[in-house]
């Protein structure tokens, strides 16, 4: 499946960036555009999430195949390859399976490991939110408090929320993403391949998803890897830190 694709820049060697769960490619605008400086950026929607076509299943294997078809059809392979979280692990898939579009890759706080399931009481709560008489994002912030009590949490998955003529109704596939939490939380077993190019694994000090004890299958997979920590971030990276991740990502995309 060829995927949306939002373009920043003129010129300079291709780098694509990818979202986490419930995200899209909105989410890396900001840091596209200080990328766009020096490279040609793509921001894609995976799959179920933003622009994307809604489809009935969604695995690591799909996305990975999703992100290969998509470069190719855009013909500026190989790329710099980026993804944060859910897109981490969809890119290191990726360069994986079809190293020959994947120049170099950055993982940003996320491992080639199954973490517990996360995330359900989120796409539970947007899932049975009662959007028939909603006429502002507040209405909807009310009733996801019980499950999301991050003011920040709530803005971001409300960022997802489409309020028009035609009503309130949400973006991503919810039904499908609810279902593939396991899968996304997991990491295909079957997997032994390597992908023998630079790659950068960026993660939060604040966060635990890259541990000292992921280190092994990391070299495993990727024998090139260098780390970066942000010291002062969480999980959101770039978002939160972005400076300090452009600080590390520039030099190793260029």
């Amino acid at each position: 499946m060829k995927l949306p694709v939002t373009a920043y820049g003129e010129s300079g060697s291709p780098v694509v960036v990818m979202h986490g769960l419930f995200g899209s490619g909105r989410n890396w605008m900001t840091a596209a555009r200080r990328l766009a400086s020096a490279h040609r950026v793509y921001a894609f929607d995976l799959r179920n999430h933003g622009s994307s076509p809604h489809t009935d299943t969604m695995s690591y294997p799909e996305m990975a195949l999703d992100v290969f078809e998509t470069i190719t059809d855009l013909s500026v392979g190989p790329v710099g390859l980026v993804g944060h979280s859910m897109g981490g692990k969809t890119a290191m898939l990726t360069a994986l399976r079809h190293p020959e579009v994947v120049d170099r890759l950055v993982v940003v706080d996320a491992a080639p490991v199954t973490y517990p399931p996360a995330f359900v009481e989120y796409a539970r709560a947007m899932r049975h939110a009662d959007l028939s008489h909603v006429q502002r994002r507040a209405d909807v912030d009310a009733q996801l408090v019980d499950a999301v009590d991050s003011p920040g949490t709530r803005a971001f998955l409300l960022q997802n929320l489409i309020l028009d003529d035609q009503g309130a109704r949400w973006k991503p596939n919810l039904p499908v993403i609810e279902a593939a939490l396991p899968a996304i939380s997991g990491w295909p077993d079957d997997e032994n391949g390597t992908y023998d190019g630079p790659t950068l694994f960026v993660y939060g000090g604040k966060s635990d998803y890259v541990q000292q004890d992921h280190r092994d299958i990391i070299t495993r997979y990727f024998p090139q890897v260098q780390y970066a920590e942000i010291a002062e971030a969480g999980h959101w990276v770039h978002a939160e830190r972005l400076d300090d991740f452009l600080a590390a990502v520039t030099p190793f995309l260029a």
